[in-house]
């Protein structure tokens, strides 16, 4: 009997096309930074906690939870995900970052330099910076 393996590149490739990542630094909770957010941008950041993704390290659990936008009549979407929980974050390789929102949109370099420009206009949000997912060793932790 053969094994059949996984392959996640189809996957990783499909949903990160169209995307960009900016990385985001603040000391507010998940539901106050979205309340902050969606006055700020106009949006309705919302969280669906079956969307909640969870990482086994050793005997534990680890949940880390997903604000998510749809544009209306569109197929562009945010994604905003909490980067830690306690001690562990979702993504390792930045651990000075506490959120992460990915935009998929027609245009998302562009995007997500306006959005980043606007970020750093809000006086809660300490860091924006826009980041290269070619840089990022756990970015299928992202995949939802």
């Amino acid at each position: 009997m053969s094994k059949l393996v996984l392959s996640t590149s189809a996957m990783h490739e499909d949903f990160f096309t169209d995307t960009a990542m900016i990385g985001i630094g603040t000391a507010q909770p998940g539901y106050r930074f979205c309340w902050i957010l969606n006055r700020y941008f106009d949006l309705s950041f919302l969280r669906d906690p079956e969307q909640n993704i969870c990482l086994q390290k050793k005997d534990s659990q680890y949940f880390f939870p997903i604000y998510r936008y749809d544009l209306p009549n569109s197929c562009h979407k945010y994604l905003l995900y909490k980067l830690k929980n306690g001690t562990e974050s979702l993504l390792p390789e930045t651990r000075l970052l506490d959120y992460l929102w990915l935009i998929q949109t027609a245009s998302p370099e562009e995007d997500a330099r306006k959005i980043a420009n606007e970020l750093r206009n809000i006086p809660e949000v300490q860091l924006a910076q826009i980041l290269d997912a070619s840089q990022l060793k756990n970015l299928n932790n992202l995949i939802v």
